[in-house]
């Protein structure tokens, strides 16, 4: 898949999916979440059923957030329907339990930490690294480093898949656009 159209979506996911949570949670727009999480879970099906590195990114939010008890919307439970029938259609690439529990972990460690009050009142960094959920972004950073290291080096672990640089970029548009999606909901 061309690397312009996989970023586009990683941006456009990031974007839908905290549009669809704000107009969940702030207006309580439940039809319009519920449409917009459909078009969300529809693009990250798409992305994890055609780029393995994607795969481990939206069944690790996925899988963190339900762990962490974050599904608590019907616009969520549409969106997770939608994802889960759409891998089942078009399948998804062979996984590394591995890289995929290091994700998990991360996203899960994210969920919990975010929006968590007793946490933010420890501290402001803990506040800001949780608020911009940064526990994912580190993990998927050094399975990046180690994904270049692998390719100079030859190095490797066993059953454990390292991710390219691009994914690291990819990811971080997702979240700048989740960003964005957050800003313009305020503003408006």
């Amino acid at each position: 898949m061309n690397s312009l159209i996989i970023a586009i979506l990683y941006s456009l996911s990031g974007f839908l999916m905290k549009f669809s949570d704000d107009e969940y949670d702030e207006k309580s727009n439940k039809l319009i979440a519920i449409v917009i999480g459909i078009a969300c879970g529809i693009i990250c099906a798409f992305l994890a059923s055609h780029n393995i590195d994607a795969a481990y990114i939206f069944i690790a939010i996925l899988l963190g957030s339900l762990l962490s008890l974050k599904i608590d919307g019907i616009h969520h439970i549409a969106t997770l329907a939608i994802f889960l029938i759409l891998i089942f259609i078009w399948g998804i690439p062979e996984l590394s339990i591995a890289t995929l529990a290091i994700c998990v972990i991360s996203a899960f460690i994210d969920e919990i930490g975010n929006d968590n009050e007793y946490i933010y009142k420890k501290s402001n960094f803990l506040k800001t690294f949780f608020d911009y959920r940064f526990t994912m972004k580190i993990a998927i950073l050094i399975l990046a480093i180690l994904g270049i290291y692998q390719s100079f080096t030859g190095f490797s672990i066993i059953n454990i898949d390292f991710l390219s640089i691009s994914t690291f970029v990819y990811f971080l548009l997702f979240e700048i656009f989740y960003e964005i999606a957050r800003r313009l909901f305020d503003y408006c």
